[in-house]
């Protein structure tokens, strides 16, 4: 049994790094290399300075769409080969790809989308998993150019489109995993003839010449994404970098290339770190669930969640690259279009925001939003317009000259007043811009705020675990896939021992009594309690799903403000399966 469920863990270990691209902590990353940009010259200044940038999957399994033979697989379509999806063999696979005609595919039109939407560079699929070249490859019959009537190719409409637009352009390529060319990771062993053939055989005669043709028969480039390292040595890894870098001087090489060569780190897919993160990087998102297209997958993002977590980015530090995935006839779906054209509306009044900001100096989100720091300026990005007439700004050290909001024409002078150590700002009752409202803050000195955790008077405040002390519990991060590929993350605090606690710091403005809620998961019923350092608690009995969902405990009181600390733990249930991942607290109104 115990060689059973090792062997599980190996496998389901293997899975999240193939899909996941092998993250690794953003601690060992860097070895100091993007501490200071300037050592890179013009390398990278489409990525350093562009911010904002369009992902694109179209590949052979757009025309797909995650159907087979009439059965519909959910998920991420570009990985319908798996068996974890459709489970085809590269036989069966290669079966359609003569239907593959994008009759409809417009370059200057994709590219004229993200320009509006205030995009400064594209990344586009040219050759992903499943082996299939978007480009016509010297390499491989199996290209959109020799295996369909299309006889197009995208790559060369793209770069022209791109250079016309003044965008910046780069190539997703699938450097490890290659599912239907021999020696491809998870591809053939043998070759048509039957020889067996290795990966060194693949890399030398496919992976690094398809490469080496990216980079040199497009123009100038401004990035070669790589991804899912998975077992690849660092040898080669090192080759593809030492290529990239010699035919495109000025180009940057994705984190995913692996063993920390790349120029700078991608997160986990669809992950907003809640921290600031120093050095260069980037998290990268969908406009619905999937990546490729998906005939069924009408989950739009709207266009304020785009653009919050377009900002809620910037404000940790990083780049935004929001994915796209043009249909089998290689058209895109009104829907995404319209989300980012609105997106790109708002980018157009407040570009210095986007593309000059600077990370917040609370170094995590707040209650209501997020910030952004500008020169002598600190943005205030207000998600979650309060209805009461006033912002509380907690534990900010800058002295504020004026405040103003952004969205009133020359920006309307906002009355403000110090209480307590918090900025109390006097705002209209209704919210001015209906995607997103930004007050600007004019300061004197250097920029600076306590990076504690505050308890908002007016609205919930969720505290996660990332920001806990934990005590005979473990601390940890946690990733899944809701679909199969949409990735979802969290610290949780989990194994709870005997006494075990997570305790949080935090600030209140207003005292008074305020409804906690509890966010886990687990198994059967949980007796939770929150205690705070007056002596006040709650404690009350909840059931548990295998979904994480607020709980309600009751109602803790607060004396008085200033700093507090709060502790929870588990006194009743299911230890080893309950995970915590954030309590929060909302204000009760009399």
């Amino acid at each position: 049994m115990m060689t059973k469920i090792l062997s599980l863990l190996f496998v389901l270990c293997v899975v999240l790094s193939e899909v996941h691209g092998q993250q690794r902590d953003m601690n060992e990353m860097w070895d100091g290399k993007a501490e200071n940009e300037s050592a890179f010259g013009n390398r990278g200044r489409v990525f350093r300075e562009g911010r904002y940038a369009m992902f694109v999957h179209w590949g052979y399994y757009s025309l797909l769409g995650n159907q087979w033979n009439g059965k519909t697989y959910y998920g991420i379509g570009e990985w319908l080969m798996n068996s974890r999806m459709a489970d085809l063999s590269v036989e069966d696979y290669k079966s359609k790809v003569g239907l593959f005609n994008p009759v409809s595919f417009n370059a200057d039109s994709l590219v004229a989308l993200a320009k509006n939407a205030g995009m400064k560079y594209i990344v586009i699929t040219s050759k992903h998993h499943d082996g299939f070249a978007m480009f016509r490859s010297k390499y491989s019959a199996f290209n959109i150019y020799d295996a369909t009537l299309f006889k197009r190719d995208p790559m060369k409409e793209m770069a022209a489109a791109c250079k016309k637009a003044g965008l910046g352009l780069g190539f997703y390529y699938s450097q490890t995993q290659d599912w239907t060319t021999p020696g491809g990771f998870h591809g053939p062993v043998k070759d048509k003839n039957g020889k067996e053939v290795t990966f060194d055989m693949y890399f030398k005669t496919r992976c690094l010449p398809e490469v080496n043709q990216l980079t040199t028969a497009y123009g100038p480039i401004a990035l070669v994404w790589f991804d899912t390292p998975a077992n690849i040595s660092k040898e080669y890894a090192a080759q593809l970098v030492d290529l990239v870098h010699k035919n495109q001087p000025d180009a940057f090489v994705s984190g995913r290339v692996g063993h920390g060569l790349g120029d700078y780190s991608t997160l986990g897919d669809m992950e907003v770190p809640k921290k600031n993160i120093p050095g260069l990087w980037e998290t990268v998102e969908v406009t619905n669930d999937s990546w490729g297209y998906a005939w069924y997958d009408q989950n739009w993002k709207t266009p304020r969640q785009v653009l919050a977590l377009l900002l809620s980015t910037i404000a940790r530090g990083g780049n935004f690259m929001i994915n796209v995935g043009p249909k089998g006839d290689g058209t895109l779906p009104t829907q995404p279009a319209h989300v980012l054209r609105a997106v790109g509306d708002w980018v157009k009044r407040h570009q210095k925001i986007v593309y000059q900001g600077k990370p917040s100096p609370w170094k995590h989100a707040l209650p209501w939003g997020d910030a952004i720091v500008g020169e002598n300026k600190i943005s205030l990005l207000v998600y979650d317009w309060p209805l009461s007439g006033r912002l509380f700004v907690p534990g900010l050290k800058t002295s504020v000259l004026s405040a103003r909001l952004l969205d009133a024409g020359a920006g309307q002078p906002l009355p403000f007043a110090l209480e307590n150590g918090w900025l109390i700002l006097q705002i209209p009752f209704e919210r001015p811009d209906p995607m997103m409202s930004v007050i600007e803050l004019n300061t004197e000195g250097v920029i600076a705020a306590d990076e504690g955790l505050a308890i908002d008077p007016q609205i919930r405040t969720t505290l996660e675990a990332d920001f806990a002390l934990s005590t005979n519990c473990d601390m940890k991060s946690k990733q899944w896939m809701e679909k199969f590929g949409e990735w979802k993350h969290i610290k949780e605090v989990t194994n709870w021992q005997p006494g075990g606690t997570a305790t949080w710091t935090i600030d209140v403005q207003v005292p008074g009594d305020y409804q906690a809620f509890v966010n886990y998961t687990g198994n059967g019923r949980l007796v939770w309690r929150i205690t705070s350092d007056e002596g006040h608690l709650v404690q009350n009995q909840q059931n548990s799903s295998s979904v994480y969902h607020d709980y309600p405990l009751g109602w803790l009181q607060f004396d008085k403000g200033g700093t507090h600390t709060i502790t929870i733990e588990l006194l009743e249930g299911d230890r080893n399966s309950a995970s915590l991942a954030s309590v929060g607290f909302e204000p009760v109104q009399y």
